[in-house]
C-alpha cells in the first residue's frame, strides 16, 4: 500500500512515515510483540512507543526480529508526563533506549505538559529542563528528531523561547469531531507536525452511522474514512489495533475524500 511508504519531512529534514503503529494500551510481552510483527509484515515502517505504556522491551524485540533494516523503520518513545527535569530525563532515556535495544531512536517527545494525575498544572519550568535535555539528546545522536505531545500553542511557545529550538512535532488526540483547531494552526504556523492519536476515538467512530454513511459512498469502512480524514487534514495518524485483518484494513487509505466530505466531516462535532 503506497501511503505506507509516502513521508512527511520533518522540519529539520527527517523523513517520517505518513501512517504510524499505534501501540497505546496494549500490553508488554507476546500481544505488543505480535501486533508489531503483523504491522511490520504488512508493510508499516512507523512504530510508536512510549516509557508509560510499558512495552517498549517488546517493540525493540520485534523490530530487531523482523529482519527489516533498522534504517527502515522509524520508532517513536516518550519521556513520561511525570519527569519534569534535565536529569531525570537523560536517566529515562537511557532507560528507554536500554528497553529498546535499538540504538538511537527516532523521534522522541515529552508525552504530556504535566503529570497525568495532575492535568492543567503548570510545569513550564520543568518542561524546558527537560526539552534541555531533549535537545542535548538530539545533538548526541541519540534520537533523530525530538517534539512533545499533548502541548498546546503556550506550552510549545514557552519551551522555543526559553531554548530557541522549536520541536519537530506535537502528538495529540485528534480524530473526526475533535480537530483542537488552534492547536493545529499553531504548528503549521511555526513548521510542527501534528500526529494524531486516536484517529479513531479510541473506537467510537467505528459504529458512527453518519460516518458509515460517508465511508459507503467510498466503499471503505469507517475506520478507513476516518484514517484517511486525518491524513487529508496533513496530520500523521497513529492507529491502534491488535487485530491483523484490522492492521491491513487501517493501511488502506489510498483513496480521495472530497471537498465537499471533508467540509461535512469539519462539522461533525457540535452536535456529537
Amino acid at each position: 500500500m503506497p501511503i505506507l511508504t509516502d513521508t512527511y519531512t520533518l522540519a529539520n529534514g527527517v523523513q517520517i512515515p505518513k501512517i504510524g503503529f499505534g501501540t497505546w494500551q496494549v500490553p508488554d510481552g507476546q500481544i505488543t510483540y505480535d501486533a508489531v510483527r503483523a504491522a511490520l509484515d504488512a508493510g508499516y515502517r512507523h512504530i510508536d512507543s512510549a516509557r508509560g505504556y510499558g512495552n517498549e522491551e517488546s517493540v525493540g524485540k520485534a523490530v530487531r526480529d523482523s529482519g527489516i533494516p533498522r534504517s527502515e523503520i522509524f520508532v517513536t518513545t516518550k519521556l513520561p508526563a511525570d519527569v519534569k527535569g534535565f536529569d531525570a530525563a537523560k536517566a529515562s532515556f537511557a532507560t528507554s533506549t536500554g528497553l529498546l535495544d535499538l540504538g538511537y531512536v527516532d523521534l522522541y517527545l515529552i508525552h504530556a505538559p504535566w503529570p497525568w494525575e495532575e492535568c492543567g498544572a503548570d510545569y513550564t519550568e520543568g518542561n524546558i529542563a527537560a526539552w534541555r535535555a531533549l535537545i542535548e539528546i538530539a545533538d548526541a545522536g541519540g534520537a533523530r528528531a525530538i517534539g512533545v505531545s499533548n502541548f498546546d500553542g503556550p506550552q510549545i511557545q514557552s519551551l522555543i523561547d526559553a531554548t530557541g529550538v522549536v520541536p519537530q512535532a506535537n502528538q495529540i488526540q485528534y480524530y473526526v469531531g475533535h480537530t483542537l483547531d488552534d492547536v493545529v494552526a499553531y504548528c503549521a504556523a511555526n513548521g510542527i507536525l501534528v500526529e494524531a492519536y486516536s484517529p479513531l476515538a479510541t473506537g467510537e467512530l467505528i459504529g458512527d452511522a453518519r460516518l458509515r454513511e460517508i465511508a459507503d459512498r467510498y466503499g471503505k469502512t469507517t475506520a478507513q474514512l476516518a484514517i484517511r480524514y486525518t491524513l487529508q487534514k496533513g496530520t500523521l495518524p497513529l492507529p491502534k489495533t491488535t487485530t491483523p485483518s484490522r492492521i491491513v484494513e487501517n493501511a488502506d487509505v489510498d483513496f480521495e475524500i472530497s471537498a465537499e466530505d471533508v467540509a461535512l466531516l469539519d462539522g461533525f462535532g457540535s452536535e456529537k
